[in-house]
């Protein structure tokens, strides 16, 4: 199973009212085996989109969409990467939506804790 994750800032609290990385395709493809990986991954498919607010009034969408192989070697191709956001799609894939609190001490590192 290949899904395409999709990046995009709806809610931009910004002087200009608009993200620097607008129009360009944030992408990231990941590839999922096994029964119970590919079904604990279809309960995220069906549950699209995903948003995540910080407390300044910014907001980014998640989006989430099955594809092909041919469709991910072109994607890949394509992204723009997933402007350092990628642990929106690691915090979908443990626990079924996005939050910054570890699944497990030390398991995941947080956006927040990042920026100081």
């Amino acid at each position: 199973m290949l899904l395409c994750y999709d990046l995009s800032m709806p809610g931009r609290n910004s002087w200009n009212g608009k993200w620097t990385g607008e129009g360009r395709p944030y992408l990231i493809v990941r590839s999922y085996r096994g029964k119970a990986r590919e079904e604990s991954m279809r309960a995220v498919l069906e549950n699209q989109p995903y948003f995540y607010r910080w407390d300044d009034g910014w907001c980014a969408r998640v989006g989430v969409r099955l594809i092909d192989g041919r469709e991910a070697a072109r994607l890949r191709r394509k992204s723009a990467g997933f402007a350092a956001y990628d642990w929106m799609v690691d915090s979908l894939e443990q626990r079924g939506y996005i939050t910054t609190r570890p699944a497990s001490k030390g398991a995941m590192i947080t956006w927040r804790r990042c920026r100081g």
